[in-house]
């Protein structure tokens, strides 16, 4: 018994300092992104067009930041935990969370798609709709409203896909809405910007002249 447990010893050994310094680096990528999360100031945008509201209202406390750099953390704490049972013989574990891995390049791209999502909505408030209540166009609050809802709807659906939650589904949905929206956007316009877009052109037409 003690032979076997001198054998296997320096396995356990390397296993362990691997997962260590998995420890120290997953510690180490958590406050790097959680830096440059708060540089990007992800909690204000959030906070600005209504999300962290509306999160509040529902009894949930939205720290994205936070819930990011945690993701990131976990992602190499598993990434480690996998090489130390590759050390250790395990391999079926290790397979286990070798998909587990591969799995978080969707997790990473939803996170990507939501800080997008994000930021396209708080610079359309600022300026597309900040242009429409210049030219003094009556509902451009609920065009705003529309507009975000929108942008959430489509990078929602983006992100279920990401996820792998019902693809085929939700691709199917994707579209569909991407269609809804063409043509709704088509008949707003139409009918109610058609005197914003002609002093636009009057005003293209003066300067070339």
């Amino acid at each position: 018994m003690l032979e076997k447990i001198f054998e296997i010893s320096p396995s356990f050994f390397w296993a362990g300092i691997t997962l260590l310094f998995g420890i120290l680096v997953a510690k180490l990528f958590e406050k790097i992104c959680q830096r440059f999360l708060e540089r990007i100031r992800l909690n204000s945008v959030l906070k600005r067009i209504g999300l962290k509201e509306g999160f509040e209202k529902i009894g949930i406390s939205l720290d994205a930041q936070k819930f990011f750099s945690e993701i990131v953390q976990w992602f190499f704490i598993i990434l480690f935990l996998m090489v130390s049972f590759e050390i250790l013989g395990l391999s079926k574990f290790s397979d286990f969370l070798e998909k587990v891995i591969l799995y978080f390049q969707n997790i990473f791209i939803s996170i990507l798609i939501f800080i997008f999502a994000s930021y396209l909505i708080d610079f359309s408030q600022k300026v597309f709709v900040g242009s429409l209540e210049r030219e003094k166009i009556t509902y451009s609050r609920t065009f705003g409203k529309g507009f975000s809802l929108s942008i959430w709807v489509l990078s929602t659906l983006a992100i279920l896909y990401q996820l792998k939650i019902v693809p085929e589904l939700i691709l199917a949905i994707f579209v569909g809405v991407i269609l809804i929206i063409v043509l709704v956007v088509g008949i707003s316009f139409g009918l109610a910007g058609k005197g914003v877009a002609e002093k636009f052109l009057k005003e293209i037409e003066e300067k070339l002249k």
